[in-house]
């Protein structure tokens, strides 16, 4: 192995550790890709492949894993998502703490121990106070109601 193998080999497996690092600093496995592009045109580097030719690898190799394999990953990750707390009230009956008046822009709701301020979903409608109503979603810092 000459001289330029060698060059070329530490290159892309010092191209293959940032990557590596910029992936391990981030969420969204996109670093991932590149990293192991890196890893594949080190050994094409190892077998003496020309500096084109790596170049070419790694662009095929990094594009085709992120092409065929990121939408999988998103996938599981969406699957794996946990519900937060605010996600946990949907469908929750609440009791009406502060009448719902769309006119007036008043409304707010007791769930879980906490106070929300509330909006009904029909937005002409009046909801008095001690009503039970059933929470329908979260928009911003207001829940809407039914």
């Amino acid at each position: 192995m000459g001289i330029p193998e060698v060059t070329s080999f530490i290159f892309w497996g010092i191209l293959a550790a940032v990557f590596l690092g910029a992936e391990l600093m981030t969420t969204g496995f996109v670093s991932i890709w590149f990293c192991i592009g890196a890893v594949i045109t080190m050994f094409a580097a190892r077998a003496g492949a020309s500096i084109i030719l790596q170049l070419v690898v790694f662009i095929v190799i990094s594009a085709a894993l992120l092409v065929l394999t990121r939408p999988f990953v998103n996938k599981v990750l969406r699957l794996k998502k946990e519900a937060t707390n605010l996600d946990r009230i949907i469908g929750e009956t609440a009791v009406v703490t502060e009448e719902i008046n769309g006119h007036k822009g008043t409304g707010a709701v007791k769930v879980d121990g906490k106070i929300w301020t509330a909006v009904c979903e029909e937005r002409e409608r009046i909801i008095a106070k001690d009503a039970e109503v059933k929470i329908v979603k979260i928009e911003g810092v207001k829940v809407i109601v039914d």
